[in-house]
């Protein structure tokens, strides 16, 4: 699901946060194009432009650095991105679900490179292939769902991890998940790989920057993984 994308003063996004407004939908600005500097540049005096001990570490900058502000029904599903993260929350709560790369043969999920799929690789169609789809806002002022048919299907982790369905995916029961709770003032390190649900407190502000990963090793070992998980059959 892709959102609708609204523009909106970011005094009415806060009345709406705190009671005062009303707005159909979940309001989260959460767009990860580095909005930060390219939408909110006066935000910029108040923070650093990178993480420093990161990039030294790292070798290189942020590829983007992102603001997230939005409400406590705002949950991101069970995902994985190609950046080193280091997640700093302002204001509120943060509550992360993980699974490490090594969860990956418990974890329902198809892994591959757009454009290169065709269902003749495989026997079946797998059911983590998904057709993209779009909230769009109407004349009533409800949500209705449109699918983008015309759009390539997208992988997805088709599994809540917070009440998993154990009789359809039993191999969920052997995987680990870390929780923690990331609270204002505090900053999370996020590898690159690991597998993550987010939820959040109501009005949660944060900032992350992004660092593009080293398709190193540590992707090899990945790549291993998925390979193993599917020439077993585990999906």
């Amino acid at each position: 699901m892709m959102p609708a994308e609204r523009r909106l003063p970011l005094s009415f996004v806060l009345d709406v946060l705190e009671g005062r407004a009303q707005h159909p939908g979940v309001l989260y600005v959460q767009k990860q194009c580095s909005n930060l500097p390219s939408e909110l540049p006066q935000l910029l005096p108040d923070l650093e432009s990178h993480v420093p001990w990161a990039s030294e570490a790292l070798g290189k900058m942020p590829d983007a650095v992102n603001f997230w502000l939005g409400e406590a029904a705002a949950v991101t599903s069970l995902h994985k991105d190609h950046y080193e993260n280091l997640y700093c929350v302002v204001s509120g709560e943060k509550h992360f679900l993980f699974h490490p790369p090594s969860d990956r043969p418990f974890i329902p999920y198809e892994l591959y490179t757009p454009g290169t799929y065709q269902p003749s690789d495989r026997p079946f169609i797998p059911y983590e292939l998904y057709t993209p789809a779009t909230y769009q806002l109407t004349e009533e002022g409800t949500f209705k769902v449109v699918d983008e048919e015309a759009m390539e299907k997208v992988p997805w982790i088709p599994l809540d991890p917070l009440a998993p369905d154990l009789a359809r995916y039993p191999s969920y029961s052997q995987a680990q998940a870390l929780r923690c709770m990331v609270r204002a003032g505090e900053m999370l390190y996020l590898p690159a790989l690991w597998f993550h649900h987010v939820q959040q407190s109501q009005g949660c502000i944060a900032v992350n920057f992004w660092y593009d990963m080293e398709y190193d090793l540590k992707y090899s070992y990945f790549q291993l993984l998925d390979s193993l998980t599917k020439a077993s059959g585990l999906d």
